[in-house]
This record gives C-alpha cells, structure tokens and sequence, in this order.
C-alpha cells in the first residue's frame, strides 16, 4: 500500500481549488448602477463592499452606494473625477475600465440577481473560511480550546454568519401585522383566563402579563434565599402542566406537543426533580435528604412521582454552559420535540460564546443577554433567565429591590422585555428578631418580641412578585403565597382560602 497520509490528502486536494466569485456578476451589477443609480436600492439591503471578490469592484460599489446615499449622481464621469482627486484612479482601472463596467451591463431590470449572485459567492467563501479553521483547530491550532470548545466555537461562527449575513428579515405589510394581531387577540379572548401566552399556573402573574410571550427575554432577579429558583421551577412546571393539558383535550392519552427546557447551572437534575417533588407532595425536602420521613410520606412522594412523570420537562445541569452551546441543544430540542419554554438557572454562571474574549464583566453579560434574547426571537419563544442581585439591596432601609440593583444592570434592563424580582418581607423580619442582651429589662424585651411577632405574623407565608419593566404591559407588585417549609409558591387567596391542595 502506498503511505499516503489519508488525513492529509483531501486537504491538499481542497487548497489546489479557487475560492468562489462571480466576477461577471459584479461587472454586470456595477454597469447596472453607473447606468441607473435607483438600481442601488434592490440590493443596498444585503450588499456591502467587503462581498465583492475582486477589491477593486468593492472599492466602486462603495463610492457609488457613497455618493447616491448623499443624493448625488453617480455615473463614470462622476467616479472618474472622484477618483481622480483622491488619486487612486489607476487603482481602480482608470477610465477605461469604468467604461468596460458600463458595457458589461445586462439589464437594468437584473440588477437584484446580479446583486444576489455577489452575495451568494462571498457567503461560500466566508463558509470556506470556517471550514479552514474549524480544521487547523482541530490540527492544535488553538492547543486551549478542547474538542467540546472547538464545536461550539464553529457553531458560534456559524450562527454569526447566517444571524449577520443571511440577508433576512426585511418589511412586513402592515395588512400581515394586524391579521397577527387580531390572531393574538383571539386566542387571549378563547384561552381560560384571557391569557394569550403561555400560562405559568400562578393566576396573578397570567392576569398581569397575559401569560409568557413567544420572542420575549424575561429577566428573573432577587436576593439569594428570596426563592428564584423555586418561582422559576413552578413557573416551568406550570408551563408544563398546561402544555400537557392542551394536548389531552381530545386524547387522554396523549403527549405534549412542546416541552419545557430547564437549564440549571447551579443544581443537578436529581436536586431540581427532588424540589418539584417536594413542593407537590409537600414534603420537606430537607427531611427528604436526611432520610427523616414516614413511610406514608414516602409513599406520598412515590404516588406524585408517577402523576408528573409525563410533564414535558427537559433539563440540563450541564455547569457553565457557553451561550453558543445554549443556543444548539434550544435549536436540537425545537427540531426534535418542539420547545415552547426556556429557563436558565443562572444567568451570571453562563459563558459567553468560545473564541470571544469579552473586555470585562459588563461586556461579557451583554454578550449573554444578547444571545439570550436572539434566541427568544429566532425560536419564537420566551426565554427565562435568572439573575443576581448586587449587595446594594442590603444597604437600604427598604429592601424592595429595583431596576438598578441588578448586577451588570445596564446590559440586562436594556435587553430584557420583562425584569421581575422577587420579594419576601418576612425573610428580612425574621431577621430583626429582638436579642435581650439589647434591653435593659424584661419588660421592655417582652414588648419588643411581641412586636416582632406581631409584624412576623403579617407577614407569615407571603411574597411578591414586583415587575419592575414590561415592554408590553403593566409594572406592579404582585402577592404570592410561599410556604418556606417545601419553598413552594401559589396563589395567595387559594393558599389562605384552605383551598390549596394539599
């Protein structure tokens, strides 16, 4: 057998070919241009100077989009002289070669296909270069970055080429927009209560934000022991119960049509799954880690087990998931089981994308939350994250957080649709319990705790949910009920009416 190195050999092959162009079409759309300038507005949307092949036609183009995007005339004689006085002329062919443009032109009419055929050719370069790094990297190139780290480097580079340079989006009639409208509206109006997203079980929060909204970046924040992980564990199981109960309408039997992914970067799958069970079963879950519980308890937890083993649920306790990493397996779940909700857990234990090396912390949460938010929209579906809370909360004499004293704030405000925080004023009393050591007799010490206990009891068992920004709606605070024993959250009137279900 001959020793030809089998890895090398297609390589070789693929460096002996001729990057793609289509320098015809770019003659033919800059005659087009010099021709009639009002061609420039089929293809001034998705064509820049960097997608021409040979630099000199980029160099035109661009003296062209220059000058008609100022409202001057841009023709040979125009171009000549404003070569000419910058004195690069002959770099671009000089007049000759501006007229050989004007006699390569077609058709006028063509002007958008040429256009597309230059943008075409340069995607398929931008793809070659991809390629080639993808290989030298896998060759050691980048000794730092292991194979898991290289795919979601590629991965990212692909994601930026189709985001940056697929030509997309563009207008919408506004006949489309009000037909969608209209559609939404209807759907509010025949969902039980009135809510046109997607319900999350906690009535109040449905009621003010009309349910969770597809393409929307929802920003979850509190103070650690406030309960987010709880509140977004119920918000998910909501989600779910409600996913699951649309598709058993007509069969009882059947499955969920979209699920529910829930990334925890902080718990494990079996901590989130033991959470959820504890909160429906009602058993503590402290008592469940040390064993401390009945055989009628046990057989509780096993009975609830069976009844949400069928909640479309997926979760992933992959730690410090990379955005770019977040974004494949979001697009692996829509294409294979449908995705209609999105939880990160947390959003400060995320990386920013392999390959980006972000100037600070600021920078690389913005890359987060932009990432985030480009995945609500691109899947149509909303996205929730958690958030932390800097210390300045504690500093205040009133603990109700605000926009402000969200950690890295200004990126996160800015691109989320909706900022809630959460709020437990019975975390912070509990916490101003009078010490005898402070007074200087029993008395005055007993007046004391009967205060403390008094404002305890006012306080025993609520929470609030404060919306602090709502691009579409209403801010506000609004009560949730929250039992600290299995950190569970529900509706506040139910809770106290003795309607729960316990």
């Amino acid at each position: 057998m001959s020793p030809v190195n089998t890895i090398d050999s297609p390589l070789l092959g693929l460096s002996q070919r001729l990057p793609p162009s289509n320098l015809q079409a770019e003659q033919a759309l800059l005659g087009a241009l010099l021709a009639n300038n009002r061609a420039y507005e089929r293809v001034s949307e998705f064509l820049a100077p960097e997608h021409f092949a040979d630099p000199v036609h980029g160099r035109i183009f661009q003296a062209i989009a220059r000058r008609v995007e100022a409202g001057q005339l841009a023709d040979a004689v125009t171009l000549k002289g404003e070569f000419e006085h910058a004195g690069v002329l002959d770099e671009v062919g000089g007049t000759a070669y501006l007229a050989q443009l004007l006699s390569a032109m077609v058709g006028i009419i063509n002007a958008g296909e040429y256009g597309r055929a230059v943008h075409d050719a340069w995607l398929r370069r931008q793809l070659i270069d991809i390629g080639e790094i993808v290989v030298n990297n896998a060759f050691g190139a980048e000794p730092e970055l292991d194979g898991v780290k290289q795919i979601e480097a590629a991965e990212q580079s692909l994601f930026d080429l189709a985001k940056d340079g697929g030509g997309g989006g563009g207008f919408i009639t506004f006949h489309t927009a009000l037909r969608q409208a209209i559609e939404g509206a209807e759907r509010a109006f025949k969902q039980p209560g009135h809510v046109s997203g997607l319900a999350t079980g906690l009535r109040d929060i449905d009621k003010k934000m009309g349910g969770l909204h597809g393409s929307d970046l929802l920003v979850l924040a509190g103070r650690p022991g406030m309960g987010k992980t709880a509140l977004a564990t119920k918000v998910a199981y909501g989600a779910a119960k409600s996913l699951l109960a649309v598709a058993r309408e007509q069969d009882p039997n059947a499955t969920a049509k979209r699920v529910v992914a829930l990334f925890s970067l902080e718990m494990s799958a079996e901590q989130l799954a033991t959470r959820l069970l504890a909160e429906e079963a009602r058993v503590s879950g402290d008592r469940i880690r040390r064993g401390d519980i009945t055989e009628k308890d046990f057989l509780r937890f096993v009975a609830v087990s069976r009844e949400i083993s069928s909640l479309p649920i997926e979760i992933d306790d992959t730690p410090a998931l990379s955005i770019a990493a977040l974004r494949t397996r979001c697009r692996r779940l829509q294409r294979t089981k449908g995705l209609a909700l999105v939880v990160v857990d947390y959003l400060q234990l995320m990386r920013p994308a392999p390959g980006t090396r972000p100037e600070n912390r600021v920078l690389e949460i913005s890359q987060i939350t932009q990432g985030l938010k480009a995945i609500a929209k691109e899947l149509q579906i909303p996205v929730l994250a958690l958030s932390q809370l800097s210390r300045a909360v504690e500093a205040r004499e009133d603990k109700r957080p605000q926009l402000s004293d969200l950690r890295e704030s200004g990126t996160i405000e800015q691109d989320a649709d909706v900022v809630m925080f959460i709020y437990r004023e019975e975390y912070y009393q509990s916490q101003k319990m009078p010490k005898q050591i402070a007074f200087d007799n029993d008395e005055k010490f007993q007046a004391a705790m009967d205060k403390w206990q008094r404002d305890m009891d006012s306080v025993h068992n609520q929470a609030e949910v404060i919306i602090g920004k709502q691009r579409h709606g209403p801010t506000g605070s609004i009560p949730l009920f929250f039992e600290a024993e299995f950190t569970r959250f529900d509706n506040l009137d139910l809770a106290h009416s003795g309607n729960d279900p316990a």
